[in-house]
């Protein structure tokens, strides 16, 4: 029985391991233990599109405790605040003991009045290649800084000149804007005002009146080049001496138009549309006047000028001939007997006719009235 036992066993375990092979039964193997990564994040773009260069990091600290992190505050300066070329955003607080203050070439879209309303001192703000508008200056920003003289916006996105200027200005410059509005009394309290400059921006014709630079007592340089004016600008101060009208399109000088400017010295009207019957006769007879830009026009022939003339522009019109005895401001058999009177001789010295229809030699009677004359560029 012994030996009988031991074969029944053996076949039913291999009995068992036949069925299982033939029914396809399989141990279960155990399951893997199953492991979750960490979620990925993915990058997130921005709402908006932006170009912008991200602000420079704060630098190291000052001497001076009051000198915001963003800026820099020389020592041998001590009166100057350099915030310039930092791509702010942001005008940060000035300090009061801040004279001159230089913020161009950031994108600062406001001028809030938080911001300057410790820095009653200031002489000089320079403001030029942001992204200022009119609608985010503040109303009183400038009513503490009583004591500035210079201060420059150009190029900045302002469609009209900002109102409440200190009246203690000196020098104004709104160049490159898009200034298309002159508010009503913008300039009248500017009484200290030497330069004002308004090129290449929107001006036109219905934007300036007879009152629009009343006010401007001490005015000497006046800049309305690159607007689109295509008549001269009523009522300039009298007192100007240098009047920049380039790039526009002029087409002609009311008679008189410079009747009492006794101390006009540089008048700029190149790029526009003069002619002839367009500029009176006579109508540059100014005894101050020694610098006459009429380059890029349509002149058929050399205007009268007075005999202080020092420097005449007139290339790129359509000239075709020189009368020297009609432009000379004396008869040419006179001037022989003035030689000795330097006073009294033509004092030409420079003039311009390329681009027009001349040819050489340059007529005689122009070498003999205008003896001073050193070059003529044909």
């Amino acid at each position: 029985m012994g030996q009988l036992g031991c074969i029944l066993s053996v076949g039913i375990i291999l009995t068992t391991v036949v069925y299982c092979q033939r029914t396809g039964v399989r141990p279960r193997p155990k399951r893997p233990k199953v492991v979750t990564p960490p979620p990925v994040i993915e990058p997130t773009e921005p709402n908006h599109a932006t170009t912008l260069p991200p602000p420079f990091p704060p630098g190291p600290p000052s001497v001076f405790p009051d000198c915001p992190r963003e800026c820099t505050c020389p020592t041998i300066y001590p009166n100057a605040l350099y915030c310039d070329s930092r791509n702010l955003r942001v005008v940060p607080i000035i300090p009061s003991r801040i004279h001159y203050l230089y913020l161009q070439n950031n994108f600062i879209d406001s001028l809030p009045e938080k911001a300057f309303r410790n820095a009653t001192e200031l002489r000089w703000i320079n403001l030029d290649n942001n992204r200022i508008s009119n609608k985010k200056v503040d109303k009183k920003v400038f009513d503490t800084l009583t004591s500035l003289l210079f201060l420059y916006m150009e190029k900045n996105r302002l469609e009209e000149v900002p109102s409440n200027l200190p009246s203690s200005l000196e020098q104004l410059r709104l160049a490159g804007n898009q200034i298309s509005k002159i508010p009503s009394g913008a300039f009248s309290k500017l009484q200290n005002l030497t330069l004002l400059d308004l090129h290449r921006n929107k001006l036109t014709d219905r934007v300036l009146n007879k009152n629009t630079f009343k006010g401007l007592k001490s005015l000497m340089q006046l800049n309305l080049a690159h607007n689109s004016l295509r008549k001269m600008p009523p009522t300039i101060p009298k007192h100007i001496f240098q009047l920049y009208l380039d790039k526009n399109s002029i087409k002609e000088i009311p008679n008189g138009y410079f009747n009492n400017f006794h101390h006009l010295m540089f008048l700029r009207l190149n790029f526009n549309q003069l002619t002839d019957t367009g500029i009176p006769n006579g109508i540059f007879n100014v005894s101050s006047l020694l610098d006459l830009h009429l380059s890029h026009n349509k002149l058929n022939a050399i205007p009268s000028f007075n005999r202080k003339l020092e420097h005449l522009y007139l290339s790129h019109n359509h000239i075709e001939k020189i009368n020297g005895t009609e432009i000379c401001p004396y008869p040419v058999s006179k001037i022989d007997l003035l030689f000795n009177d330097l006073e009294k001789l033509p004092r030409l010295r420079y003039l311009r006719l390329d681009g027009n229809s001349l040819q050489q030699p340059v007529p005689m009677d122009i070498m003999m009235c205008f003896r001073l004359l050193r070059m003529i560029v044909l």
